[in-house]
């Protein structure tokens, strides 16, 4: 979170392998949120707040100036979207299987493309209409396993994490100038404030394992991710960390079947195969056109 600093070639490097280690830690959230016994509002706020003890301190021992006045309205609206996909992500993995969430959520950066182009006006590729299909028959299949499972709005609420996701994006084009991180806390604030009144209605039970897996998931899987996706963002383009981001749906399912035996359905295996496989293609290809 400090200062971008060392040769480009160093900085890629540091870049990708913030990226890689924040999108690994982003991929053991389905474990962990199945693992606590708790209400999903509980869980959402209880990590952003451990969050943002880890993400407060290193904003502090930062020498990032202050947020411009001007920036604050467009910081607030895409920390309110980034809030709602954590929100409606870990109450998504509570009603349906974590490869179903993972893999709706995943069809974030089409949503994004589609939003660019109503508010920036910034008109989609041949790639990204390729993509939109590529997503629509996946999504028909993840779909069609979720159905099947009885988990149709666990499904939806993944589907519509996936679009706050896309619309953070779109609003961070807003902010390109400032620190990533400064959207993150101000998601985490939210999102605690969106729980508070959950832990009178639906007080948590501490034991060990969940106590654990809280402390987990708000200092390293949210909070220290947080801080290296802010940290690698800043040094390599959006394109290659969302590239490397895609291990996270890969491995989030792997997680979770091998420690709880959940396994998905094919369908839902051959939608996410699907699903990434178009966000690679339009990823790849729009960063060839744009070198050439």
């Amino acid at each position: 979170m400090s200062g971008i600093r060392g040769t480009p070639k160093e900085r890629r490097m540091a870049g990708q392998g913030a990226v890689l280690l924040c999108s690994v830690l982003w991929s053991t959230s389905g474990l962990f949120i199945k693992l606590v016994d708790w209400h999903p509002a509980l869980i959402a706020g209880g990590r952003s707040f451990l969050a943002l003890a880890v993400l407060f301190l290193l904003r502090c021992c930062s020498r990032e100036p202050a947020v411009p006045r001007r920036c604050v309205p467009i910081l607030a609206a895409s920390g309110l979207c980034y809030a709602a996909t954590m929100i409606l992500f870990v109450i998504a993995n509570k009603l349906t299987a974590s490869a179903n969430a993972i893999l709706l959520q995943y069809t974030a950066p089409v949503w994004a493309c589609l939003l660019a182009w109503f508010l920036l006006r910034e008109r989609p590729h041949w790639e990204h209409w390729i993509a939109l299909l590529m997503v629509g028959a996946g999504m028909f299949l993840v779909f069609s396993g979720g159905l099947a499972g009885g988990s149709l709005l666990g499904d939806c609420l993944a589907l519509v994490s996936g679009l706050a996701f896309g619309a953070n994006s779109v609003v961070m084009r807003m902010y390109r100038d400032g620190n990533p991180a400064d959207i993150m806390i101000c998601a985490h604030i939210t999102t605690a404030a969106f729980s508070l009144p959950f832990f009178f209605l639906y007080p948590p039970e501490p034991d060990a394992a969940n106590v654990f897996s809280m402390l987990f998931m708000g200092i390293f899987q949210i909070g220290a991710a947080s801080a290296l996706f802010a940290y690698g963002i800043r040094r390599i383009r959006a394109v290659q960390a969302m590239l490397i981001a895609a291990i996270e749906p890969v491995l989030n399912p792997v997680w979770v079947f091998l420690v709880t035996g959940e396994r998905p359905a094919l369908s839902v295996v051959a939608g996410g195969c699907v699903i990434v496989a178009a966000v690679v293609f339009s990823s790849v290809v729009s960063a060839r056109a744009r070198r050439e």
